[in-house]
């Protein structure tokens, strides 16, 4: 099976939505580049990578080490069935998605505060 980049891509982009994570937060914790970052999450340019690259990715996603080399070969895991109807995760998922959506609010006000701030 050839290498599946796409699927790294939307995997990475999943992960920095779901964790409220920007390129650079990811750079910092994993030490990868923030430009090789974003040639993995857009597919920019889809080659051969060191494998310490997906595994301090996967580490700072918070991911097993594997996760990201396991997508590129085709070979994650799905989520166990049960994970999938169990409503604590659900519920988890439903804060996850509040909690960005408040994030991003508050962002959007300290910007517009940050604008009035500047106006004489």
């Amino acid at each position: 099976m050839a290498d599946d980049w796409a699927a790294v891509a939307k995997a990475i982009s999943a992960r920095l939505e779901e964790l409220g994570m920007t390129q650079l937060d990811a750079a910092a914790k994993s030490k990868v580049a923030p430009a090789t970052i974003r040639e993995l999450q857009y597919n920019k340019v889809p080659r051969r990578r060191n494998p310490r690259t997906l595994e301090a990715l996967s580490e700072a996603l918070d991911w097993p080490a594997d996760y990201l080399s396991n997508v590129l070969a085709g070979t994650s895991a799905e989520p166990h069935a049960d994970e999938a109807n169990d409503p604590v995760l659900q519920k988890l998922d439903d804060v996850l998605e509040q909690l960005h959506e408040l994030r991003t609010r508050v962002e959007a006000v300290e910007r517009r505060q940050e604008r009035e701030d500047e106006q004489p």
